[in-house]
């Protein structure tokens, strides 16, 4: 039996369960709506504010997808009722980031300014202060949507081994490279 699959998932107070035909899981909560559909046969059961999933068989395939649904529903419930938050800090010199709306502007040592449009499901807020590197702070109530912008982001500059310069997340430890050593 998957151990992540057969624990249950509390439901709180202020987020709705649908379960519609065809298996499609909709959660509304306070800080948006999300839907995933669900294969395999497996039962998704809501009792007294307990969100369980069930697995036909004890076939491979059942037991691969036990266990990434529940983790899935599980990230579902967090992110309508707390949401997800990451942050980005931009590391070089010259290197600075602007919003207006949902673009943002990066100047990360390029000759050109890149534009990224983000979606409108992810919140951003940039901060610039002095004597500090420029921050990106990100949102969002879907947690693989949010990671796959924070990736996109990250993939302009990311942080290189010998300077430490380049798009990490806040804390992220950069494991740095000596470089050349002079002879004698």
């Amino acid at each position: 039996m998957s151990r992540i699959g057969k624990l249950p998932i509390t439901v709180p107070a202020g987020v709705a369960v649908t379960i519609g035909d065809d298996n499609v899981i909709t959660l509304k909560g306070p800080k948006g709506e999300l839907s995933q559909h669900v294969s395999g046969g497996m039962k998704i059961e809501v009792k007294d504010g307990v969100l369980t999933v069930e697995r036909p068989n004890d076939e491979k395939e059942s037991r691969s997808l036990h266990g990434l649904y529940r983790s899935l529903l599980n990230n579902m419930v967090i992110g309508v009722s707390e949401g997800f938050r990451k942050e980005l800090e931009l590391v070089g010199v010259g290197y600075r980031v602007n919003n207006n709306g949902q673009v943002i502007e990066l100047s990360l040592g390029y000759t050109h300014s890149i534009f990224m449009e983000l979606p409108k499901e992810v919140k951003v807020e940039t901060k610039m202060e002095r004597n500090k590197n420029p921050l990106i702070l990100l949102e969002s109530c879907d947690k693989q949507l949010l990671g796959q912008v924070c990736a996109k982001i990250r993939s302009f500059r990311k942080p290189e081994p010998y300077k430490g310069k380049g798009v990490r997340f806040v804390g992220e430890q950069v494991r740095r490279k000596s470089g050349k050593t002079a002879s004698k």
